[in-house]
């Protein structure tokens, strides 16, 4: 049996249905609803397509080829070779024991800088006196020409260097740069000294976002400086510490000037080459581009792996 709705009582109006949606012109449908946004972001994304999109893309097309840089114009056989390259650097002993060098350099590395920088940091934040000046001294040695610096550990690391004076009998033999259990480990302290400045100051930077009532109520509940610390500041900065492992980890795994610098292009025997300098080695020095760009190809999908672990385990959810 049908029914019929009753038509609407006299002096009232049919209940209007929802507006009817406008459509978003065509260039906000494409570029959101702050297109001008492009415009001021434009700079930034053709920097990022041209400096490290296109050479990653050109990386990874040339690694499947045995490549050869000619002159402009000239016609050089560069047959393809599919994944002989990367065959070659999972087999090649050079090229294993490079990416076991920068893992024994990211395992003192990073820990280090974390620690040292996340203290320093604390350290400075809560002082008054000489604060500036301490600031720019931890900072100096991250802007001073790498050159120079490692002029100075090598004087001071070399077999009759200042360090070797004060230990004395208990000095290394080899000494620090040709000892092949040393040469890495050195590098890496030398590295962490150097860069603690910059991650000193993106500490100092969080260290400012951390409520001082949260400190005050610790104090009230009888927490001392150490609990405080691990109670209050450590879980405060929790972003710039996901930011620091980041940041550390590239940089380190990018590590060529101190190897290439200290131990005379990754001597003893290999034991300091990173997997960059063998880029360079390979892809420059050598003549073998297809070869090197496999190398840098399977270096940054570790990187890739590695940073987001780092971001899953340390940054949790964020």
């Amino acid at each position: 049996m049908s029914t019929v709705s009753a038509p609407p009582a006299a002096g009232t109006t049919p209940a209007a249905g929802p507006p009817p949606r406008r459509r978003r012109p065509l260039v906000q449908r494409i570029l959101g609803k702050n297109p001008l946004g492009w415009l001021f972001g434009a700079p930034y994304l053709l920097f990022v397509l041209v400096i490290f999109a296109y050479p990653l893309c050109y990386a990874v097309y040339i690694s499947f080829f045995d490549y050869f840089f000619a002159a402009p114009g000239a016609n050089v056989n560069q047959p393809f070779v599919g994944l002989d390259n990367y065959v070659q650097v999972f087999t090649d002993p050079a090229v294993l024991q490079s990416f076991l060098n920068v893992g024994i350099f990211l395992i003192i590395n990073v820990p280090l800088t974390v620690i040292l920088s996340l203290v320093l940091a604390s350290g400075l934040n809560s002082i008054t006196r000489f604060r500036t000046f301490l600031r720019v001294s931890y900072y100096v040695p991250y802007v001073t020409a790498s050159v120079a610096i490692i002029g100075v550990w090598l004087f001071l690391f070399s077999g009759d260097g200042l360090v070797n004076h004060i230990l004395g009998p208990l000095a290394p033999n080899p000494t620090w740069f040709v000892n092949p259990w040393l040469a890495m480990p050195t590098i890496a302290i030398y590295v962490t000294w150097k860069q603690l400045g910059l991650y000193i100051l993106l500490y100092l930077a969080a260290l400012q976002n951390v409520p001082q009532e949260l400190y005050e109520s610790a104090s009230t509940d009888g927490a001392g400086r150490v609990r405080q610390f691990f109670s209050v500041t450590v879980p405060g900065v929790r972003p710039a510490t996901v930011l620091v492992l980041l940041l550390s980890t590239i940089t380190g795994a990018n590590l060529f000037t101190e190897p290439y610098l200290l131990t005379g292009g990754g001597g003893p025997d290999g034991h300091s080459t990173s997997p960059v300098l063998l880029i360079y080695q390979q892809g420059i020095q050598q003549g073998h581009p297809g070869y090197a760009a496999a190398i840098g190809v399977v270096l940054v999908v570790l990187v890739l792996i590695i940073g987001w672990l780092q971001n899953r385990f340390a940054g949790g959810r964020d």
